[in-house]
């Protein structure tokens, strides 16, 4: 019987380049997390403008390890799963975290941003599970189901320039309504389109 830390060993050891690049994609965004889990509870870092650093460099990773894996014909067993693990982090959980950093805070708001990363699990979890009967005779899928979720980088593009304009905290360009009990910012909206985008039927050519 091999000692639990043989195994953890022999679990690195198995990682191609292209994973490593997958984990690099999944450690920018749990640094986007960390970046808003500091400013939300009362340590307003000067550095959160790095996220939109970071984000941007998780989709050059996201991109990166296909196009690695490809060009050295290298893959590992636990490729997809990876490459999907550290999508839902850095796409989905990363984003929903800045829109609630940035002032996206009330209960309603909270609501769509949890709809947006249930969104982003399930549009995911749909390709591992289909992408073999949607793949050609060459193993290749020519299109998705739904929009990607790295979509959601156009989110983050939107937010950075509230927060470039100095709108932290409180998003007031688009103001916000008490509905019932609770309060709701318009700017909320962007996460439920992109959270019904990415489950939606639509077909979209796979580069």
């Amino acid at each position: 019987m091999r000692h639990p830390s043989e195994k953890s060993r022999s679990l690195f050891r198995s990682f191609v380049l292209a994973d490593l690049i997958t984990l690099a994609n999944a450690s920018c965004g749990m640094g986007v997390i960390f970046l808003c889990l500091k400013h939300v509870t009362g340590s307003h870092t000067p550095y959160l403008w790095c996220i939109f650093v970071l984000l941007p460099l998780s989709l050059v990773c996201d991109v990166l390890d296909g196009f690695t894996a490809r060009r050295l014909t290298r893959h590992s067993p636990l490729g997809g799963d990876l490459d999907s693990l550290a999508d839902i982090v850095s796409f989905g959980v990363a984003p929903a975290a800045l829109g609630f950093t940035l002032g996206l805070r009330g209960l309603w708001d909270a609501l769509v941003l949890i709809y947006f990363v249930v969104c982003g699990i399930s549009r995911l979890a749909r390709f591992n599970v289909t992408a073999a009967t949607l793949a050609d005779e060459t193993g290749k899928v020519k299109y998705y189901e739904g929009t990607p979720i790295p979509s959601s980088i156009l989110i983050v593009a939107i937010l950075g320039i509230f927060y470039w304009q100095g709108h932290v905290d409180n998003l007031l360009p688009l103001g916000s309504y008490q509905i019932g009990l609770w309060v709701f910012h318009p700017l909320t909206v962007l996460y439920a389109v992109s959270g019904s985008a990415m489950i939606s039927a639509i077909r979209i050519p796979k580069p």
